[in-house]
């Protein structure tokens, strides 16, 4: 059970979620009162006991195995003084926003490691429409951003992801939203950065594509100092329109993809193999009085009866294929209509297409009232890889092959997430860690932008919580990682898919990112599994 310290800092107030040892019981008061008495204000904790810290899914997946304490600052500062006191004490820190993640590689296995929660550091400052451009601190959330942006008269343009999600921890981890025309990186939104380095010191970086230091900052894994506050450019706000096919699995694996993904400003594919069916959503810009309609785009709202439904079917699958099917028929049928509500009335939309503002189209966020499906014990894996996207029918193609191959052994396949299987695409981006950057290993053409495969897959409440099929989606990850040049995601894959896609990582990229991280951290405080896995970071 976490209990909560707060303790006054020169500039603010600073919280502790201080994790004690289950076995603790009577003494915990005592030691609770010792803590207190200790001049530690803005020092280092370790309790008795590690406790992991969890993603957004909360408890039972672990983003971290071990911390031994969760600081909550309250100001850039704050920040600043946990860094030097971590430094001082050489003391392994890791920033986190919404831990919007799904395995356990955000910390390194060392259990005096303290976490950094960064939601409570989170204003605003130097908006400048007319410049184009907005600072922000490191826990400011994109719905939060697309509020303040939307009651300005402004946007972020396409450089955004899921509402959930801090702008701080998408660059940093190298989240993007799905675009050939338009740049998707959220980084690429970034024009400034200010990252703690490893002695506490506020390092200014402009952005410069010609400077190491900003193609390591750009998409840094946290491992050069967590990213206190944020330059980001800001357009005029516009509205869109959304608009969805149904279209035959064959003419998206033998059609032409990038004709189908590139003329818009953002596209993206919903697999559906059972069906042997692709939803294909497509969003551009409208004139803003070509409809009064405020759509509002929501993926996660879920009502408890739904969520009840769904988990008693897709448990049922862990050991029915059949079950499995009913669900993605379920699921397709669902998705076939607009995921929208009209904003100020909170009523369903029914029919395609969709107008409405850039953010609450595009992302959206929870209906009023309603819980997000991960409130419900609805939880899931995924696995997400990326390849050039002149490669991309050869993707998809293959993947078919494996479906088809598991399904002629009696383990037929099917999506059982309530959207599918996320096909998305980036334009170049170039950084040293990206997806997306355009300096290929094994004369791999990347210069025309990159497809990513994204197949979140329903965790069974039930049991030993494997999956049906559970031996099938290493196996995937392994054959797509063995047969193409293919780039991990840094928050959506597991230490084993990590490993293995190093060898399709530039070691040029690697080796200079490094170069840069030990500038940045000697001490190497910010170390992550993840860094290791991949040779950025030392291993002790």
């Amino acid at each position: 059970m976490r209990r909560r310290v707060t303790f006054a800092s020169s500039s603010a107030r600073m919280e502790l979620l201080y994790l004690p040892s289950p076995a603790e019981g009577v003494d915990l008061a005592a030691k609770m009162a010792f803590l207190k008495r200790v001049a530690i204000g803005l020092g280092l904790l370790l309790t008795a006991s590690a406790v992991p810290f969890n993603t957004f899914d909360g408890e039972g997946f672990e983003a971290c195995h071990d911390v031994a304490a969760v600081y909550q600052p309250k100001t850039i500062d704050d920040m600043v003084s946990i860094v030097q006191d971590a430094a001082a004490n050489n003391t392994p820190v890791r920033a986190s926003g919404n831990a919007h993640m799904w395995y356990d590689t955000m910390c390194s296995d060392d259990s005096s490691t303290v976490i950094m929660q960064t939601e409570y550091v989170n204003g605003f400052s130097e908006f400048d429409l007319e410049g184009g451009s907005v600072v922000i601190e490191a826990g400011v959330t994109f719905l939060q951003f697309a509020d303040y942006l939307h009651a300005r008269g402004a946007s972020m343009g396409y450089t955004l992801v899921n509402w959930n999600m801090t702008i701080a921890g998408a660059v940093a981890m190298g989240a993007h939203r799905s675009s050939l025309r338009e740049p998707s990186m959220v980084a690429a939104g970034v024009l400034e950065l200010w990252i703690i380095d490893g002695s506490g010191t506020l390092q200014h970086i402009v952005k410069d594509e010609s400077d190491d230091t900003w193609l390591a900052a750009s998409t840094s894994l946290g491992l050069l100092g967590p990213i206190a506050k944020l330059k980001f450019k800001i357009y005029p706000d516009f509205k869109l329109y959304a608009k969805q096919d149904i279209l035959d699995e064959d003419d998206v694996l033998n059609g032409d993809i990038y004709g189908l993904i590139s003329p818009y400003a953002t596209a993206n594919f919903w697999w559906w193999p059972f069906l042997k069916k692709f939803h294909h959503r497509y969003y551009d810009v409208v004139p803003t009085t070509q409809s009064t309609q405020q759509g509002f785009q929501s993926t996660f709202s879920i009502t408890q009866p739904e969520a009840e439904t769904a988990k008693a079917l897709l448990n049922a699958g862990k050991y029915l294929p059949a079950s499995n099917q009913a669900a993605e028929t379920t699921f397709f049928a669902i998705w076939s209509l607009p995921n929208f509500h009209e904003k100020t009335t909170d009523t369903p939309i029914l029919t395609w297409p969709v107008y409405g503002y850039n953010y609450d189209v595009l992302i959206g966020g929870l209906y009023p009232g309603l819980q997000p499906e991960w409130a419900y014990d609805l939880h899931g894996y995924t696995l997400e890889l990326a390849v050039p996207v002149t490669r991309a029918n050869d993707l998809l193609k293959r993947v078919r092959e494996l479906f088809d191959a598991e399904a002629l052994a009696g383990h037929p396949m099917t999506s059982t997430y309530r959207s599918g299987i996320n096909i998305k695409f980036g334009q170049p981006y170039n950084d040293l860690l990206g997806q997306v950057h355009t300096t290929g290993t094994g004369g791999e053409e990347w210069s025309k932008g990159a497809i990513m495969f994204d197949f979140p897959t329903f965790w069974p409440t039930i049991g030993d919580h494997k999956r049906y099929n559970e031996d099938f989606y290493p196996r995937l990850a392994k054959t797509l990682l063995d047969e193409f040049p293919a780039r991990p995601h840094w928050t959506k894959n597991t230490r084993e898919v990590f490993e293995e896609s190093v060898k399709n990582l530039d070691p040029g990229h690697l080796s200079r990112f490094r170069a840069v991280r030990e500038r940045f951290d000697p001490k190497n405080i910010f170390k992550s599994v993840l860094g290791e896995i991949i040779g950025v970071s030392p291993t002790a």
